[in-house]
């Protein structure tokens, strides 16, 4: 599979081979979604806390008589039901982690990756040397490369630089290659990656997805294959005797 590759100011600068096994990944939503949510999830603090109608102080005392007040039977002032009162139901201190396999993280990962290639939201680069550390120098890059949405910048090292100048780009997020997860690549609408950081990728994640072979070729045995092939020279034969 080949990808074409652009330099800063936006022009062709040539084409690259990639894998297939990660840039041509099926589309798995299901799987996608899973991981998404398990982020989401593992990234909540759980430290919301309610007092329960125990822990609130006051109201060790019946706030009136039982009977004869023409009001409402009360036994205590922290009732839930009363201002000041307990809260019921409410939320304690928990965990919403969720555990993920380290393959499924990756799958989902290679799989919006190759939806990005798809639908022709991925831009490979030559290089980023954005030397200046200037924003004006990241503006002008994202709009020599049409870029007018969020991006999400793939690089494959520290890139000084480039971080100064994108640090007061809203829209824009940098990340190094070892640190590419599936939020990331859904939150963002353009990927912008070097030629360096394609082939990390493909160096740490190639080989996850593995490619299978035809349905066809898979759901048939071999056996039925060979009995199929007799079968129809015995037809010929016989239609050979028919018409002789």
């Amino acid at each position: 599979m080949k990808l074409q590759i652009k330099n800063m100011n936006g022009t062709d600068s040539g084409e690259i081979d990639v894998r297939e096994d990660v840039f041509q990944v099926p589309e798995k939503t299901a799987l996608i979604h899973q991981v998404i949510v398990a982020y989401l999830a593992n990234k909540r603090q759980g430290t919301a806390k309610t007092k329960t109608r125990s822990e609130v102080s006051g109201g060790g005392i019946k706030p009136r008589p039982q009977k004869h007040s023409g009001r409402s039977r009360a036994g205590s002032i922290r009732s839930p039901i009363w201002v000041g009162g307990g809260r019921a139901f409410g939320p304690t201190p928990r965990s919403y982690r969720q555990r993920t396999p380290k393959k499924m993280r990756r799958l989902a990962m290679l799989s919006v990756l190759s939806d990005k290639t798809r639908e022709g939201n991925l831009i490979l680069l030559d290089n980023l040397d954005i030397k200046d550390g200037k924003t004006k120098s990241v503006v002008a890059m994202l709009k020599a490369l049409d870029v007018t949405k969020s991006s999400l910048i793939v690089t494959d090292g520290v890139n000084d630089g480039l971080v100064r100048g994108a640090h007061n780009i809203s829209a824009v997020k940098i990340l190094p290659v070892q640190l590419l997860n599936a939020l990331d690549l859904v939150n963002k609408h353009w990927i912008i990656m070097t030629v360096g950081a394609v082939r990390k990728t493909e160096d740490m994640w190639g080989g996850v997805y593995k490619i299978q072979p035809n349905a066809v070729e898979r759901n048939v045995p071999i056996k039925s294959i060979e009995v199929a092939s007799e079968f129809d020279q015995l037809r010929a034969a016989v239609k050979e005797v028919i018409h002789e």
